[in-house]
């Protein structure tokens, strides 16, 4: 996978652990395709006891060196030096975890940051993004501080003492939610780790989240290292062909279709496929659906494009996605959203044909497997079934369902609900302002799942949903991610108030770095997801408004709570736009375009909707026994939609 370095020498340079880390992430560069780009763009962090003397100091010397050498803003040679990595200081280190994967995501993982941390709770809290990289397959470098390798300070300041040995660490807690982890006791075992780390980041297959715990007294240690170490070293990520049997297989299965559908994911985008799989399409007549992560690789009005499948997707792709008797997987994981809990693919007979890079993936569903790049398995597949094409029948089911569900998205869009809008309403202006290229950016609650079957994406930038982990409060630091990554783009982040009490700090970051960014928060005094959810399983919305404590009642259904959400962005050096209905919305993201800086526009939104409506199922249990009579009927209509579950064997 890597090109080696063609030099060899015996020369050695003297360096602590945390200089050549510095140095050695500067020297690692991302290939495919034949463009080229430096691997690790930089690393954001906030620096403690743990680190601060350590890589903080490297980075800091590489900086100095730089300069000295004629590098920075302005200069001939260019703003980074060849061993420097620019630095970003996070307020929140999970927030920089989720900067960093909303950054290598921008750039179809081909790059990404590093994020470093203090010992204790710093390095701890980058837990929670370690599992959102790894569960969504991005790269992102961690480097959590821990304790001293000679055990002298022993316990240091926020040191778990754990009776099982004294090598365990808090940061073993990395270990479930990462690729790739080790713990460096001593300077030499860099020069293995190291190269290791790098090649899972490359790794198509394998990459996520990448730690390397770093004792603190070992970050300051000194080491002769061979410079050979620190040359330029490429990674070349690969682009596996399918195997010919696997095509002629699937092909066969593919041919004995009479209602084909492909459920395009991630894989698509990431792989760069968007042109084959329109190809692909427009080859065989057959229909697209996509996954949250895969919207925007087929253009929402490409004749053969459905929309969103699973449990918040459109009415036309579900529809669809009941009949088919042969589903086409590119690049997805089925999740229990995109399957619907498994009652989507409702026809008795269906098959499934995987196309994934992982194995692991295209294996599911006992499907018939193409384990290989979705770019080059889907050219390979279009000229396997040269001379098929789906019945004008099919075809013509999937237009007419695909013009339905556009007339309810238009209604959805243009509700003039009142007194307070509905939160469709604001994403109808956004989707109609919002350039082609332009990024929208939401993570979770009930957004997600309106935006999933409403929004109408043009380009694979243009759509960026975190729904593999949901992780409320990723959309703050994420759009400063995807802005650094793509300076081109307005960058719009959808968030509530729920998400904004998460990370709102983050704004600061921002703000520091010059990033201009829109953040578009809608306040609605609640759980609008998770209220409805609550309604639906006979759990009357319990606990899901932000409301005072009533004495009365003593449940949180007092008055509501004394806080201003814009008063708090404009604190934090954000330009403030308040917007009272949907008109007004229009005006101030005309304003937010034409600024600068960083732009919050304020929207209450009614927090009962209506939303869009639902087409298919969730799996969230009910209790089975209650003395509650709404938790009762819930639990009838769940057994009744629980029938209605299969395992595709």
């Amino acid at each position: 996978m890597n090109a080696t370095p063609s030099t060899s020498s015996s020369a050695t340079v003297r360096l602590t652990v945390g200089q050549a880390l510095v140095r050695f992430l500067a020297h690692q560069w991302s290939e495919r395709d034949g463009e080229r780009t430096r691997l690790i763009a930089g690393c954001f962090g906030i620096f403690g006891h743990g680190n601060v003397a350590g890589y903080g100091q490297g980075l800091l010397q590489a900086h100095v060196e730089a300069v000295e050498a004629g590098y920075g803003p302005g200069s001939a040679q260019g703003e980074v030096g060849p061993d420097e990595l620019p630095y970003i200081l996070a307020r929140n280190e999970q927030a920089a975890v989720h900067t960093a994967v909303s950054y290598a995501r921008t750039k179809e993982r081909m790059q990404t940051w590093a994020v470093g941390a203090s010992i204790g709770p710093g390095s701890t809290n980058m837990i929670t993004g370690a599992a959102l990289a790894t569960i969504d397959h991005i790269p992102v470098l961690l480097l959590p501080s821990d304790v001293f390798a000679n055990r002298i300070p022993d316990p240091v300041l926020q040191q778990l003492e754990h009776p099982l040995g004294p090598d365990v660490t808090v940061n073993d807690a990395f270990r479930p939610v990462s690729r790739y982890f080790d713990r460096i006791w001593r300077p030499e075992q860099l020069l293995a780790s190291l190269p290791m780390a790098m090649r899972v980041l490359t790794d198509p297959v394998e990459t996520g989240a990448v730690t390397l715990a770093l004792p603190q007294d070992v970050q300051a240690e000194a080491f002769d290292w061979p410079v050979e170490f620190f040359a330029d070293r490429v990674w070349h990520v690969r682009r596996p062909p399918a195997e010919a049997g696997a095509l002629v297989r699937a092909a066969e299965v593919i041919r004995s279709a009479r209602k084909p559908l492909v459920v395009s994911g991630g894989g698509t985008i990431y792989s760069a496929a968007s042109a084959q799989l329109r190809a692909f399409a427009e080859a065989t007549g057959i229909p697209v659906a996509d996954t949250q992560a895969g919207k925007g690789a087929i253009p929402w009005d490409h004749p053969l494009a459905v929309g969103g499948v699973g449990s918040t997707g459109a009415g036309s792709a579900n529809a669809l996605a009941r009949e088919a008797d042969v589903i086409i997987g590119v690049g997805t994981r089925y999740t229990d959203f995109t399957t619907a809990s498994h009652t989507i693919f409702a026809n008795p007979d269906v098959r499934f044909v995987n196309i994934n890079v992982a194995a692991f993936d295209a294996a599911k569903h006992a499907a018939t497997m193409v384990v290989g790049d979705a770019r080059e398995a889907l050219g390979a597949l279009t000229d396997a079934l040269s001379g098929y094409t789906t019945p004008a029948e099919w075809r013509g089911r999937a237009t007419a369902e695909v013009a339905a569900w556009a007339a309810e998205t238009e209604r959805c869009y243009h509700l003039g609900h009142g007194p307070l809008p509905a939160q469709t309403e604001v994403f109808g202006a956004l989707n109609e302002l919002m350039g082609d290229d332009d990024i929208l950016i939401n993570a979770a609650g009930s957004m997600p799942g309106d935006l999933q079957c409403l929004w109408r994406a043009r380009t694979p930038v243009g759509y960026h949903l975190e729904y593999g982990y949901s992780c409320m409060g990723y959309e703050v630091p994420a759009a400063i991610g995807a802005k650094l990554a793509r300076p081109q783009s307005e960058v719009v982040a959808i968030v509530g108030d729920g998400g904004w009490q998460m990370m709102p700090t983050e704004i600061l970051t921002a703000v520091a770095e010059g990033v201009k960014v829109i953040y578009v928060l809608l306040e609605n005094h609640g759980f609008a997801s998770i209220g409805a959810l609550s309604e639906s399983r006979g759990s009357q919305r319990f606990g899901t408004s932000y409301r005072m404590r009533n004495p009365a009642s003593g449940l949180l259904d007092g008055d509501l709570l004394p806080v201003d959400f814009a008063k708090n962005a404009e604190s934090l050096g954000a330009n403030v736009l308040i917007a009272h209905g949907v008109d007004e919305f229009r005006k101030a993201y005309t304003q937010a375009v034409a600024a600068d800086v960083v732009t919050l526009i304020h929207i209450e939104t009614d927090l009962l909707g209506p939303n869009p409506p639902g087409t298919a199922w969730w799996d969230v249990p009910v209790s089975q026994t209650s003395t509650l009579a709404s938790t009762q009927q819930a639990r009838v209509e769940y057994d009744q939609a629980h029938a209605s579950q299969r395992r595709y064997l």
